[in-house]
């Protein structure tokens, strides 16, 4: 009678699990020259995951109906215990996520990140920022405040202006003409099952990277294993280590600067007979919306708006130059800079009222943004002499 086997063995010969997490996640082969930049993916996944788990405790609580979810956001506040720290902590993930992300992407463009063969990777990570933007837009209008519900009207009216397909959209999401109960609890629904969607796509966006190596900031993939180090310990020491800053960033902001979290006109419930004299986005949007205004069509400026993530998708096209690293590429490293800074200028001018000084640096800044993707990329792929 042959021997019993041990369960270790007998598991990992028709579960190999811990096989493939060893050399998945201890000796994957990692770039010696990473540098700080790489560890904001690590903080993009640690703060996704405290987002989830407050969200459910969050959505426990909630109630999805135009009378009520007002005072139940200030019930989570005020009476349940712990509720103001998870909603803090709910709200303040907002920020440091899409910090991190907004990071995260930039580093991708300055390396080129997004060149063969990473092309998949890419467009999987500007995937995941369109779920968390429209996570974020609809989990914005639950707590039912002013500037939620204002903010949240312009969009969708601009949105309404899509020929064909804007109107029928718009009355899907909304179940009406305008925001009420059924479009409260649809974008309850959306926010809700948009964050586990996430994860899988999460899932895919890891499975391509560990297919097609990290990138680097020389931009030159290792040759030999002498130009790579095993993940563990290595990177996860170092990447641990950045997570206990990072978690302190996110603290400070959670404990001493509460009042960033939000705008003051979402602390009053909704009312829609009475208009802001302001509507304004939170931050991470406010690029988009200086956009969506700096245009005098409604139609134009939300196509623009659309159009400016839908160059970072072509990007893989219009960039074909085989040098990644913008450190290599003297023309791309004057210009890249002007719109990362074009990006900011959108930001700030989105967070004030649309005098004419601010539109015009919108409309400025707009412009460098398309021809730098549009025109430099394709100029320089074909002209430029790297060093």
């Amino acid at each position: 009678m042959p021997a019993p086997e041990k369960t270790p063995g007998w598991l990992e010969r028709r579960l190999p699990v811990m096989s493939v997490l060893r050399r998945e996640y201890v000796a994957f082969p990692m770039p010696r020259n990473l540098n700080a930049l790489w560890s904001f993916g690590a903080f993009l996944m640690v703060t996704m995951a405290i987002m989830i788990a407050s969200g459910l405790f969050l959505a426990i609580n909630y109630t999805p109906d135009i009378t009520q979810a007002f005072a139940s956001v200030e019930a989570i506040d005020r009476q349940i215990p712990s509720g103001w720290f998870l909603r803090s902590l709910h709200m303040g993930g907002v920020t440091m996520l899409f910090a991190c992300l907004y990071i995260h992407i930039a580093r991708s463009l300055w390396y080129g990140s997004y060149k063969a063969p990473r092309e998949l990777l890419w467009l999987t990570g500007l995937g995941l920022m369109l779920m968390v933007m429209v996570t974020a837009f609809a989990g914005y209008v639950l707590p039912w405040g002013q500037m939620s519900y204002w903010g949240a009207t312009v969009v969708l009216n601009a949105a309404h202006t899509i020929p064909l397909i804007g109107k029928p959209v718009s009355e899907l999401l909304l179940g009406g003409e305008t925001l009420g109960n059924t479009a409260l609890h649809r974008l309850f629904v959306l926010h809700f099952t948009m964050a586990f969607a996430i994860l899988a796509v999460i899932a895919l966006h890891v499975t391509a990277l560990h297919v097609v190596k990290p990138n680097n900031p020389s931009g030159i993939d290792p040759v030999s294993p002498k130009q790579t180090l095993p993940f563990h310990p290595y990177y996860t020491s170092r990447d641990g280590f950045a997570l206990c800053l990072f978690l302190m960033v996110y603290a400070g902001l959670i404990f001493f600067l509460p009042n960033l979290l939000t705008l003051a006109d979402n602390y009053v419930q909704a009312n829609p007979l009475v208009t802001p004299r302001d509507i304004r986005p939170e931050w991470y949007f406010a690029p988009f919306y200086a956009i969506l205004r700096a245009v005098p069509s409604r139609l134009g400026g939300l196509l623009l708006a659309v159009g400016s993530l839908a160059v970072l998708f072509a990007l893989p096209a219009l960039d074909r130059s085989p040098t990644r690293s913008a450190t290599r590429r003297p023309l791309v490293r004057l210009s890249l800079p002007l719109a990362f800074l074009s990006f900011v200028l959108l930001g700030i001018a989105g967070m004030h009222p649309p005098t004419e000084t601010w539109l015009i640096v919108s409309r400025l800044a707009m412009a460098w943004w398309f021809i730098h993707f549009l025109v430099v990329m394709p100029l320089v792929s074909e002209r430029e002499i790297t060093s």
